[in-house]
């Protein structure tokens, strides 16, 4: 697969007609950007529609008081919600998406987004089961923060970073922006952890010592 061919990166777009994949890559740009660079913020209108080929994406909320949280993350494969949110509504983002690593995206043109929402049910299809999924994930989120505890987060949060690792390269106040608290929040919670022996802590680490304690706190059950 060439680069010529992005769409075929994208399980929806592949199955869209010749036509309508030929347009989007035709009228489409390839862009890259390195870790750190926000790609959007509050205030932006989107001009593009990405579809995210290499890397990671995080969206995150930051309040008027300068708290944040992480909304979601965009892998490769997979687009942005909130573009979408703000390109049908002609809105402006009311989040900022930072690149976590460096990335590369094929960028689709407002005007090339809105024609083929309009004529193309294959491409509609696609970017409203899309829409409809990163919605339902963000209401987990809301759920999350609204009704669960903070010790049954942290430690959901934690196995989930690692990915099957045994540390994870982090800080307090990372954490704390990943679960929408203060960071003294976290700092308690931790040593409450590192108290029982599940976990031990280092300038920029956590080492998981206990993570089947940690997956049951979460509701693993069904890890191994």
């Amino acid at each position: 697969m060439t680069e010529q061919h992005w769409t075929q990166r994208f399980e929806g777009l592949a199955r869209l007609s010749d036509e309508t994949r030929q347009a989007l890559e035709s009228q489409s740009k390839l862009v890259s950007a390195p870790a750190g660079t926000m790609l959007f913020g509050p205030g932006n209108s989107p001009e593009n529609m990405l579809f995210l080929l290499d890397g990671t994406v995080r969206v995150q909320q930051v309040s008027e008081t300068g708290h944040e949280i992480v909304l979601y993350r965009i892998h490769a494969g997979q687009s942005c919600v909130l573009t979408t949110a703000c390109l049908l509504a002609y809105d402006d983002y009311a989040a900022e998406g930072i690149c976590e690593t460096p990335v590369r995206a094929a960028a689709v043109p407002r005007t090339t987004f809105d024609d083929l929402v309009a004529q193309s049910k294959e491409f509609r299809d696609f970017v409203f089961a899309a829409f409809s999924k990163r919605i339902t994930d963000l209401f987990l989120v809301i759920d999350e923060v609204a009704f669960q505890k903070m010790d049954v987060r942290l430690a959901d949060k934690l196995v989930t970073l690692s990915n099957g690792a045994d540390s994870i390269a982090t800080t307090h106040q990372k954490l704390s922006v990943e679960l929408g608290t203060a960071r003294e929040v976290v700092s308690r919670q931790l040593q409450e952890f590192q108290r029982r022996g599940w976990i031990a802590q280092s300038r920029g680490c956590v080492e998981l010592i206990q993570r089947k304690a940690l997956e049951n706190l979460a509701g693993h059950n069904n890890h191994a």
